[in-house]
């Protein structure tokens, strides 16, 4: 009997104070990622209200040597993200994945604001370096993230090089702005191409026919 190779495989990792409410995007693309046969590792990383960074450096190694697939993607949402950036500049990835997605970064100047993350706020990071733990990685943020006043594609996608997309009034992409579905997600984490376009839920949503 041969063994069955996982095409795909998913870490996803929360942010600052999310202790993984089922009502979370995060939640819903983990649990259709697993109906579809893929496998995803949701984890609760220590202490989310009073994040270590270290020890959330040391869970992410220890889940990204576990990560299965033939195609591996890390997904990230706020301070996550920050955790993913440190471990880039540390060189502390210890396999490359293939793809990135960072969902809302937070800014440095609102991690200084908060002495809870202040030591999440990023290093200095090259393209070298991100090119080196991912092959392809990108940004999702919007135009009013009280997270990110100054904008992810501003304060990150551009001076990182990565690509960025902005939408429109979706403020930290989570519970409070209506994320607790994101199919537009989903289809880009099925789809072929990684410049398959992340919409906003609502218009994917408004696009579907209705039932009946």
């Amino acid at each position: 009997m041969t063994e069955t190779t996982i095409e795909r495989g998913f870490l996803l990792l929360h942010g600052w104070q999310n202790h993984r409410p089922a009502g979370h995007w995060q939640h819903w693309l983990a649990d259709r990622l697993t109906g579809l046969g893929h496998a995803v590792d949701y984890p609760q990383l220590p202490d989310p209200d009073h994040p270590d960074l270290e020890r959330w450096l040391t869970e992410l190694r220890t889940r990204l040597g576990a990560l299965h697939g033939r195609e591996r993607t890390v997904i990230c949402h706020s301070l996550a993200c920050l955790l993913w950036l440190h471990a880039v500049a540390r060189n502390a990835v210890p396999v490359p994945v293939d793809r990135v997605l960072l969902v809302a970064p937070p800014s440095p100047g609102v991690l200084e604001q908060h002495a809870e993350i202040a030591a999440f706020t990023p290093s200095p990071v090259t393209t070298v370096q991100l090119s080196a733990a991912a092959t392809y990685t990108r940004i999702v943020g919007s135009d009013n993230d009280p997270y990110c006043p100054e904008g992810a594609a501003d304060t990150y996608g551009e001076p990182l090089g990565l690509p960025a997309n902005v939408l429109a009034g979706a403020a930290h992409l989570d519970m409070d702005a209506g994320y607790g579905s994101w199919p537009s997600l989903l289809d880009w984490c099925l789809g072929s191409s990684n410049d398959t376009p992340i919409q906003h839920r609502t218009e994917v949503l408004a696009a579907e026919p209705e039932s009946g």
